[in-house]
């Protein structure tokens, strides 16, 4: 057993075992259950290099028991930061500091190793932004709108020179940037090889670089990037070819999409859906689906599992899908993945409050205690009568 192996079979050996907490494997990578940490930013690096809160954070998730962990939107570039405070993927400190985090994954982890993946990201025209609890507040306490360049900003780029409402206008990037971007992902992807993942997330949601491309409200372009859905496209499949080329074929490659900018004209469900069916044929083994950030004017109908019937929808392409938004109770995961409306399921606010919400939906769903998901250290906890 290694040194965070759980004295628990990590398989679920209960008669009829909730789906929500078996295994799943994409290529040579199994997941031991289908409770994924979603990507969430921290805005706690410096330089883009990961530190002991990223290592606190994403090792008490995998401690708690999820079966896949991934990072925050990780940078392939110094200006593809979301905020100065955000972690890169593009150089060789950064490497070295993932390397102890994804080494934590696989040695002290409940299931014997849990694995760990990273999202590629590059945040456009949404780049150099105050981190939510830093400079830029507009009275709500919050952070807002673009960081100067004598504060530590910097110019962004764009698709066109059109700003995000209450950001600085981008400059639109010319043939060179663009594949200068699709450069920069393929060695993000080496390096996160190099780091120790063993998956990778390409991030084309959440109105950020790929996603700007993708919505014909940022992206005005009348060259071979912009215009028709194909040209609009044309970025992401080059980015996911890109880190397909440079990844090991063995592992994984996910897309997160914005299934729809939740404005009229802009981005939508269909176009989602036709664009995952593309991927599957460039070698993308699971699409990610969420909605919205693109577009200041979104006018969203929230509500548990809102986001589940975009996930549905894209399911129809024949690519696994995860479902992501208001997901926190257990028989409600449960029924998402029973039903057929979802792969798997992506945690995030419920995660911060919870880090071993696994370990609680075990319980919850009747799992016996020898079979759940607790670490060796912790399994005086596993139930009262624990012994």
């Amino acid at each position: 057993m290694s040194p965070g192996g759980s004295v628990f079979d990590p398989v679920v050996t209960s008669p009829t075992p909730p789906l929500l907490l078996t295994p799943t494997t994409l290529r040579s990578v199994t997941a031991p259950n289908r409770v994924w940490l979603a990507p969430m930013c921290q805005y706690s690096a410096t330089d883009g290099v990961p530190n002991d809160w990223h290592l606190a954070h994403l090792g008490a998730r995998v401690t708690g028991g999820f079966g896949l962990v991934l990072t925050e939107a990780s940078a392939v570039t110094p200006e593809g930061r979301i905020s100065p405070e955000d972690t890169g993927i593009w150089n060789d400190e950064q490497v070295a500091a993932w390397r102890r985090i994804t080494d934590f994954a696989h040695t002290w982890s409940p299931h014997g190793s849990t694995p760990i993946g990273i999202q590629l990201a590059h945040a456009g025209r949404k780049a150099s932004t105050w981190a939510p609890w830093r400079g830029g507040q507009d009275g709500s306490g919050r952070g807002r709108g673009s960081v100067p360049l004598d504060q530590g900003g910097w110019t962004t780029l764009g698709p066109s020179a059109t700003a995000y409402e209450g950001f600085a206008e981008p400059r639109e990037m010319t043939a060179d940037d663009i594949a200068a971007v699709v450069t920069a992902f393929g060695e993000g992807a080496r390096r996160a090889d190099e780091a120790g993942f063993d998956v990778v997330e390409v991030h084309a949601a959440h109105g950020y670089l790929l996603h700007q491309f993708l919505s014909p409200l940022a992206n005005r372009r009348t060259d071979a990037y912009g215009g028709s859905f194909e040209n609009r496209i044309r970025l992401t499949v080059e980015v996911v070819d890109a880190v397909r080329g440079a990844w090991p074929e063995e592992k994984p490659v996910l897309v997160r999409l914005s299934a729809t900018d939740w404005v009229e004209g802009g981005w939508t469900p269909e176009e989602t859906t036709r664009l995952a069916a593309v991927l599957a044929e460039h070698g993308v083994d699971l699409v990610d689906v969420s909605s919205a950030g693109l577009d200041a004017r979104q006018d969203i109908t929230t509500g548990p599992g809102y986001q589940v019937p975009f996930a549905t929808q894209v399911r129809t392409a024949g690519l696994p899908v995860g479902a992501v938004g208001e997901i926190t109770d257990p028989a409600q995961a449960e029924e998402i993945l029973a039903t057929g409306l979802a792969d798997v399921v992506l945690l995030a606010r419920a995660a911060l409050r919870e880090p071993s919400w696994p370990l609680r939906a075990a319980a919850g769903l009747g799992v016996p205690r020898r079979s759940a998901p607790y670490p060796a250290q912790y399994t005086r906890g596993a139930w009262p009568d624990a012994r």
